[in-house]
């Protein structure tokens, strides 16, 4: 699958990604190709321009797009809000299992995650936490198993 990445953060940048990175390394070590990469502030007009025009570009530019960053609860978390005004289906069961599996690991505090996927059109959106570690859970148990099969669904 051909992939963008795109981190959501006030703080994040090149040299400290490492939920970023994390999403990189994962996707080309699973035979996936990342088409493109970005960093922007958690400002949800941004945020929400941004997924809209790599879903709007289509098979050209990826067939996925994983986000990180700015699905908690603080007043900055604005990913959730910016992404679900966009997405055409909603994916619940990806934010379910994510918090499920997530509450094995961290207990309650699972539960502030506000994790969520969908699709524009046929591409489909991952919106996953900041964490490092969030982000590895998402894409070893969620993500990667599933990402073609969700592709070739969005596609008939």
């Amino acid at each position: 699958m051909r992939c963008f990445v795109l981190t959501i953060s006030d703080t994040r940048t090149e040299a400290n990604d490492a939920s970023g990175d994390a999403i990189v390394e994962l996707l080309t070590g699973a035979g996936h190709e990342v088409t493109g990469r970005r960093i922007v502030r958690d400002e949800p007009a941004a945020v929400r321009d941004l997924v809209q025009s790599m879903a709007q570009s289509g098979r050209a530019t990826a067939d996925v797009i994983i986000t990180t960053g700015g699905t908690g609860i603080t007043a900055r978390d604005s990913t959730y809000e910016a992404v679900a005004t966009l997405l055409d289906k909603r994916l619940d069961g990806f934010g379910e299992l994510f918090r499920m599996l997530s509450y094995a690991e961290i207990g309650a505090a699972a539960m502030l995650s506000r994790a969520a996927a969908g699709s524009i059109g046929p591409t489909a959106v991952f919106s996953l936490p900041g964490s490092e570690h969030a982000v590895r859970l998402a894409m070893t148990r969620l993500i990667l198993p599933e990402v073609g099969h969700v592709v070739r669904e969005l596609r008939r």
